[in-house]
């Protein structure tokens, strides 16, 4: 996969808690440069999307620990999606999971993606969960009529890996997110059959893939 196949496919990423404006108009600037999205914190999506009206925007909701009620999620949601998002990225509640109330799970998920009209990707944390967990979380996002399903926040310990891709894609598509920081860790992702991938460092994974035509 070269470079302009690759980058549509990549969310580069800034989310750490100490994200300025300025850090979110340098990851634009690249995006841009590059064709690829931009996955950034809720404060900045309004000026974002004034900033790159271009660049496909997503940021996240209920982030990073996915314990907000869910009626702040879903006001999160439509407020962010008014302001400018084009796609939002959900973090499941892991303790409700854990403690065996799926329904919530999915409740709380299909109130979300009902309220708004733009793709909904619901964050399963894989590193906190048993195979079987994860398998009950990919079934609570395909029920609540999710978009895709992701891997990770990057706050968990552990991001990413083939085997959890591969489960999560029996379901829905997968992007793929934590740890994928170079073109062969992301086309491992892929291969898995990931559709998406999330990484903060989308400069350096395309520089690492064959320029068109050269593949």
């Amino acid at each position: 996969m070269d470079r302009s196949e690759l980058a549509p496919l990549i969310d580069h990423t800034v989310l750490g808690p100490e994200t300025t404006l300025e850090d979110v108009r340098s990851l634009l600037d690249e995006a841009a440069e590059h064709g690829m999205n931009a996955c950034i914190p809720p404060y900045a999506i309004e000026e974002a999307a004034d900033y790159a009206p271009d660049v496909t925007l997503a940021t996240v909701v209920g982030f990073p620990h996915g314990q907000h009620a869910p009626e702040i999620k879903r006001r999160e949601g439509v407020a962010a999606w008014k302001a400018g998002a084009d796609e939002l990225d959900v973090v499941i509640n892991v303790g409700r999971l854990k403690a065996g109330d799926t329904d919530a799970v999915r409740d709380e998920l299909a109130e979300l993606v009902a309220a708004v009209p733009i793709p909904v990707k619901v964050i399963i944390e894989t590193a906190l969960l048993s195979d079987e967990e994860k398998h009950l979380a990919c079934e609570a996002a395909e029920e609540a009529d999710a978009a895709m399903v992701k891997t990770a926040t990057g706050f968990a310990d552990g991001g990413a890996t083939v085997p959890d891709v591969e489960l999560m894609s029996e379901y829905l598509p997968v992007k793929a997110s934590g740890g994928v920081g170079s073109y062969d860790e992301a086309m491992a992702m892929i291969d898995a059959g990931a559709e998406r991938i999330g990484a903060s460092s989308g400069v350096a994974i395309l520089e690492g893939a064959p320029a068109p035509g050269n593949e």
